[in-house]
């Protein structure tokens, strides 16, 4: 029959263990909150004893949990942590618009959100001020975590194993400007916290002035950093400490919102 062999085929690349654990996860909705090893059998065309293994390592790791009385499987604490999770990564970006779009209309410049994922910086959200300025930060850019003030804000309150991991591997020097010594930015990483800002001219973009902080949620994690970014020779210092001022208010508005998000969603 034509089309059989590419159908099977099509099925045999998706006959792995990690598909079937997918497809029992999918079994679950409204009306299906608790399933058998019959039903999941039944469902896969598999031999019960089948099911129940499958069943039981997802058990096993958190993602389903026997019922009641042994009358079946309901989805575990994994799924809820993994949901919270979710709900708390889309809720960012759209917390952070307005206040991004405020801290643009106060001080005059460009705005970015960040977030740390493992080694690296990830850009969310940027909001722009008028006339572009060009920056290493774009929507989605992934970029290393030694330099520029978004990155080192998020560096600053990260894991200490976070920081030793980054500070063991070789520095990337985008500019003059990059501090590439793991010493010294080990040592500043303390006056970063005592001071709850970073300001930071030229080490990610030539002659770009950065100026971040941390935006931390109800348990007092780092979630983000927010950050302005400014043509470094029209902002003096004082200038640019004032603005910190308005960036870290930005950043406790961020996080107060995010705090009740997450309390909201527990």
């Amino acid at each position: 029959m034509p089309g059989t062999d590419s159908q099977a085929s099509a099925y045999r690349s998706r006959n792995s263990t990690a598909d079937r654990a997918l497809d029992i996860l999918l079994m679950f909705g409204d009306d299906v909150t608790v399933l058998s090893a019959n039903r999941v059998a039944e469902h896969l065309n598999v031999a019960r004893s089948t099911a129940y293994r499958y069943l039981q390592s997802l058990t096993s790791t958190g993602f389903l949990e026997e019922n009641e009385g042994g009358s079946g499987f309901r989805l575990g604490p994994r799924i809820l942590d993994l949901a919270r999770l979710a709900r708390k990564g889309i809720g960012l970006s759209d917390l952070a618009r307005p206040v991004m779009r405020e801290l643009v209309r106060e001080t005059g410049f460009p705005a970015l959100l960040t977030r740390r994922a493992g080694a690296s910086v990830v850009c969310l959200e940027r909001e722009e001020a008028g006339q572009t300025l060009r920056l290493s930060y774009e929507r989605g850019q992934v970029l290393p975590i030694n330099a520029g003030a978004a990155a080192l804000a998020l560096l600053a309150w990260a894991p200490v194993e976070v920081v030793e991991e980054v500070l063991r591997q070789p520095l990337v020097r985008f500019t003059d400007a990059t501090n590439t010594d793991p010493e010294r930015l080990r040592d500043r990483l303390p006056q970063i916290r005592d001071q709850g800002y970073v300001i930071s001219r030229g080490e990610l973009d030539p002659d770009v002035l950065g100026v971040a902080a941390p935006v931390f949620g109800a348990d007092g994690g780092l979630v983000a950093a927010v950050s302005i970014a400014a043509l470094s020779h029209r902002v003096t210092d004082a200038q640019a400490v004032a603005t910190a001022e308005v960036v870290m208010r930005a950043a406790r508005e961020l996080g107060a919102q995010v705090a009740r998000l997450e309390v909201a969603t527990i």
